[in-house]
């Protein structure tokens, strides 16, 4: 089964970086990401980031789905990973917010429990597999660079070992808006907030690089 959207990624993406308003704070932030990845990208010509929350669900995906089209926007070689401390399953809202903005989910592992997606977009011949996992997950490759998006504090997020670098950038669950009228607004502005950091993060790198 094919799911897909209309409207224009391209559209949604570039929009989220003028609309959205960032805090001097959290450029500050990504910014400091941004050199992070640039430095390994320069050495290394390649980096992967794996994004990180508890339950692998929603904003850790988001993170991963955004910067997927980020990477191939800016023409980057950057692998875009996710994966939890525990294993749910890809929620079912999340993947409908990505489809609103023309991201086509193939339903390619149907499970109850956390079915697997192949995620892509229009222009691209790639495509990403979307299910829960751990984030240390054979298919997260390494190494990665961690970026952790629960919006606790950050000394209650995971240990990662096996990460070369580590950044906290926490975002507010939609969680909370399950179920409520307001449930769909919701998650597109969480949507739309992580498309406009990652936009960021990217072309920052695309400058530092070039």
């Amino acid at each position: 089964m094919l799911f897909s959207s209309t409207i224009s990624l391209e559209n949604f993406f570039v929009n989220a970086y003028k609309k959205v308003i960032i805090s001097d704070e959290r450029k500050t932030l990504l910014l400091k990401i941004s050199y992070a990845i640039a430095k390994d990208y320069t050495l290394n010509k390649e980096v992967n980031l794996n994004f990180i929350c508890t339950h692998n669900s929603r904003r850790s995906q988001l993170g991963q789905v955004w910067s997927f089209y980020a990477a191939h926007y800016f023409k980057l070689n950057i692998n875009a990973f996710s994966g939890g401390t525990e294993v749910t399953a890809f929620y079912r809202n999340t993947v409908k917010t990505l489809q609103k903005v023309g991201f086509e989910f193939q339903l390619t592992d149907f499970s109850h429990q956390n079915p697997t997606y192949q995620i892509s977009f229009k222009g691209t011949k790639k495509a990403i597999l979307g299910f829960s996992k751990f984030y240390s997950d054979p298919i997260n490759k390494k190494p990665f660079m961690a970026i952790t998006t629960c919006n606790n504090a950050d000394v209650n997020c995971p240990f990662i070992p096996t990460a070369s670098h580590r950044f906290h950038l926490p975002f507010v669950d939609p969680k909370h808006a399950d179920g409520l009228y307001i449930q769909e607004e919701t998650y597109l502005q969480t949507s739309q907030q992580i498309a406009a950091e990652v936009y960021l993060i990217f072309s920052e790198v695309k400058k530092l690089i070039s």
